[in-house]
């Protein structure tokens, strides 16, 4: 099969050709990212081979790369499952998008034809849904990555996407066209963080306008939930987190309240359940952490107070609930992705951004060079950044 190496600048057709492009490869759990040549083969039947323009690093990305949960661990590996791009080529039956087309790329694929894409009230996908112990494509179980030496080593997927890298392979249901009017570069927010908390505030949750909400966790998806929130009019939104200075950025995304658990001895629980004269009708649990979890189920109305949860949870322990409990009326629901299903209805989301529905560019906090990948995740370790663009 003939090669053409994107490293130094070349280009021309390269439809049915491997590509060797730089990657950021990961080969220990925990270890530097190394930005290297990969090989990456055409795409098969119903598979897209996309030029990746942006990405940028979620807390997924990072759990992953710690090595976190030890069934996920496949080295080597390209990470990274939020970034914009444009189609390189397309396999064998593709036909929602073409050579030039501008898409995002979902870690929550959507087929189309199992029973839970059919369902309106899920956006679960049999086929291609969230799985990050899967490595490899479904369409063959073998990787479309490879190293450049001659050993031509297999490197492994990640999360359906494996953005981490000049060109990837995605299956077409992984994929979804976007008006190529729209802000390419903001729009790598919507593969992941803003869709994730806007959608829960959207759809999981369908906040409704005079509503009381409190968010746990003021990371990207946490005030993206605040920002959701504060489009459909909810009335008081509360904040909670360690890092003073999420306080900030929180007001500008409709924060109205501000608690950090460290300043004071009272639960918190309690000091929101003051605030809003009882409890709040929606809590969004975003750090991963079962006491946090509880203290967000705590916090709301008994009746009908709802917890949506979004934070990734890596530890074996269950929920801290006593089934009892729920004969409140309180409930616990989980959101992925925000409830969308990302090829029908990321499109018209989008949209909805261009039109300032929600707001984008307080989400950029930072902007760095590809190579620069290992310290776009110290920013994100350190508390220091929300989303960092990493230009390929």
């Amino acid at each position: 099969m003939e090669v053409v190496s994107l490293v130094n600048g070349c280009s021309g057709n390269t439809a049915g050709k491997v590509i060797i492009c730089k990657a950021a490869v990961a080969w220990g759990p925990g270890e530097p990212l190394v930005i290297e040549q990969v090989r990456v083969d055409p795409p098969q039947k119903m598979e897209v081979r996309v030029k990746i323009l942006f990405t940028s690093i979620c807390h997924t990305d990072l759990s992953a790369w710690k090595g976190e949960n030890e069934s996920q661990r496949a080295y080597p590996r390209i990470f990274g499952h939020e970034a914009v791009g444009i189609v390189e080529s397309v396999g064998e039956g593709v036909t929602e998008v073409a050579a030039g087309d501008h898409v995002i790329p979902l870690f929550n694929g959507e087929c189309g034809v199992c029973r839970c894409c059919k369902n309106p009230n899920t956006n679960s996908c049999e086929k291609l849904g969230v799985d990050p112990t899967k490595s490899t494509m479904i369409l063959d179980g073998k990787t479309r990555f490879t190293t450049a030496d001659e050993r031509r080593q297999p490197i492994y997927h990640f999360l359906n996407t494996s953005t981490f890298s000049e060109f990837t392979v995605l299956d077409s249901a992984c994929v979804v066209k976007i008006d190529s009017e729209a802000p390419i570069k903001k729009m790598t927010l919507l593969s992941c963080g803003l869709s994730t908390g806007v959608g829960a505030a959207w759809n999981t949750a369908n906040v409704e306008a005079g509503s009381t909400v409190a968010i746990f966790g003021l990371g990207a998806v946490g005030l993206a939930v605040a920002e959701g929130a504060r489009a459909r009019g909810a009335s008081k939104i509360i904040g909670v987190d360690v890092n003073p200075q999420k306080s900030i950025i929180g007001k500008q995304l409709g924060i109205t309240d501000f608690i950090n658990p460290r300043d004071s001895d009272k639960p918190v629980h309690e000091k929101i359940m003051e605030i809003t004269d009882g409890g709040v009708d929606y809590s969004f649990e975003c750090v991963g952490n079962l006491e946090v979890l509880r203290t967000a189920f705590l916090s709301t109305y008994i009746g009908y107070g709802t917890t949506i949860m979004l934070g990734i949870h890596t530890s074996p322990k269950l929920l801290p609930l006593h089934p009892m409990e729920l004969f409140s009326g309180r409930k616990v629901v989980a959101s992925v992705f925000g409830g969308f299903k990302g090829r029908t209805q990321l499109p018209h989301f989008a949209k909805q951004c261009m039109e300032g529905v929600v707001k984008l560019d307080e989400f950029i906090t930072h902007e760095l060079p590809f190579d620069k990948i290992n310290d776009a995740f110290q920013l994100l370790m350190d508390g220091k950044s929300l989303r960092c663009l990493l230009q390929i």
